[in-house]
């Protein structure tokens, strides 16, 4: 049955917080499930090589979808400002520009992807041992990738409206039939890696199906209706405003953990195979803490949509609040049980689980800092703020992290794999502290330039 919008403008905040991001945990989860599945189904079948194959392709899959992904950020702030402010029509035209533009951003990534797969891995002197299983499950994996984009717009424009279940039914289907398929491709056909990357293009496609469905059986603005779509200028140009800048952060994010990546290289596939299995479990306290993100930019859009500035204060200290909390308690017992949990990704190789503590303990302990960031960056782009957080943020975490790569790692004392860690610490805090000011700031000339648009 469609679900009506939910009005995140009204009632008790902490408590539709929470309710609001449980489900976005659970379907962020849901989604490291994927990549956590591949490297559990490899690592039990196949080996820590192919641990390290796949995981050596993290960075550069994030490299090139994130950018497109990003897109969908604009999608759901200009969806949420809408529906706050009641602007039915433009919230109509935002939903039937999203989904194709979601479809013509997965052809591209596509086509971009197998070109690239090579020669980037390549370039980031992925261990020779490594490189072709890297290439093999790469190329798969691009060859589906039209399925998660638009999974990724539809469920943005689901969440901006306030319904955060149903992505996360959807995901929980997809899901199964993705492990399902994991053991069947690899312990019975014996594709190795790459029968993991197809069981994920099928399993995303599936979960896209849904979210598309989803959306065309609505009762309200964001129902979608096929013969409607089409680029509309202004939402367009709206979405682009605010998800480039998104998209072109996360990028480059991404080129900064390639550079990083690549000296974690340097140290060998054993390191690799360690690092690459404690990013996954990492992974899910980072999206435990960025579906609090997701839920400040939402809650913040809506209520910006409405002029609630007083309500969008309130926002941000509750939000912080949650994130540090999870944040410090994910990380805490995530570190705690570290050996048992990086057993289930390694097992042949007491080596590389020793090389994943050395990260866990400098990532997972602190980790709620970088919670604490994503928040003021969510809640600057739901005030639709999206280029400042861009270039705070590329200066703060990503300029920072090739300096300190290119600089201090390169001094031979500091040449060592906690040097590399050390440097995810100052920049997660040093952007915080600059995103916190710069909202306190926007947020004030925003409701200066609301009240002149009223009188």
């Amino acid at each position: 049955m469609a679900e009506k919008s939910t009005d995140l403008t009204e009632g008790p905040l902490l408590k539709k917080i929470i309710l609001y991001t449980i489900p976005v945990i659970l379907t962020g989860i849901l989604q490291l499930l994927f990549n956590a599945a591949d490297l559990i189904v490899v690592g039990r079948f196949c080996g820590s090589i192919s641990v390290a194959a796949v995981g050596d392709t993290t960075a550069v899959i994030n490299l090139l979808v994130n950018f497109f992904i990003g897109l969908s950020v604009g999608v759901g702030v200009t969806v949420a400002h809408g529906l706050g402010a009641g602007k039915d029509e433009e919230v109509q035209k935002t939903v039937h520009t999203a989904i194709p533009t979601a479809f013509v951003c997965g052809v591209i990534l596509t086509v971009i992807g197998i070109l690239v797969t090579e020669p980037v891995l390549k370039a980031m002197d992925t261990p020779e041992d490594v490189i072709d299983l890297s290439a093999t499950y790469m190329k798969v994996y691009f060859a589906g990738i039209t399925s998660s984009m638009l999974y990724n717009f539809g469920s943005a424009i689901l969440r901006a409206a306030g319904d955060t279940k149903s992505p996360l039914i959807y995901l929980t289907i997809s899901g199964v039939v993705n492990v399902i398929l994991n053991l069947f491709f690899v312990r019975v056909v014996n594709m190795n890696v790459a029968g993991v990357a197809l069981a994920t293009s099928i399993s995303q496609t599936i979960s896209a199906i849904l979210t598309v469905r989803s959306l065309m059986i609505r009762k309200n603005s964001c129902k979608l209706e096929l013969k409607k779509m089409r680029f509309y200028k202004r939402p367009l140009i709206r979405m682009t405003q605010i998800g480039l800048p998104a998209g072109i952060q996360s990028s480059l994010f991404s080129i900064s953990n390639v550079i990083i990546q690549s000296s974690v290289n340097s140290f060998g596939s054993v390191v690799v195979a360690g690092n690459s299995a404690a990013q996954n479990i990492e992974g899910f306290v980072y999206t435990s803490m960025n579906s609090v993100s997701q839920t400040a930019m939402n809650f913040t859009g809506q209520n910006h949509g409405s002029g609630k500035f007083d309500r969008i204060k309130k926002i941000m200290i509750i939000c912080l609040a949650c994130v540090f909390v999870t944040g410090f308690a994910m990380g805490g017992i995530g570190y705690i049980f570290g050996r048992p949990l990086l057993s289930i990704y390694i097992t042949d190789s007491p080596e590389s689980i020793e090389y994943g503590m050395i990260r866990m303990a400098y990532i997972l302990i602190p980790y709620f800092m970088c919670g604490l960031m994503d928040v003021a960056t969510g809640m600057l782009r739901g005030i639709g703020s999206s280029l400042v957080p861009m270039i705070i943020s590329v200066a703060g975490v990503c300029g920072f992290r090739i300096f300190w790569i290119r600089t201090i790692f390169q001094m031979p004392q500091y040449h060592t794999l906690s040097s590399i860690y050390v440097s995810y610490i100052i920049s997660w805090s040093m952007t915080f502290i600059a995103e916190f000011i710069t909202f306190v700031i926007v947020l004030k000339k925003s409701k200066k330039k609301y009240a002149k648009t009223k009188t």
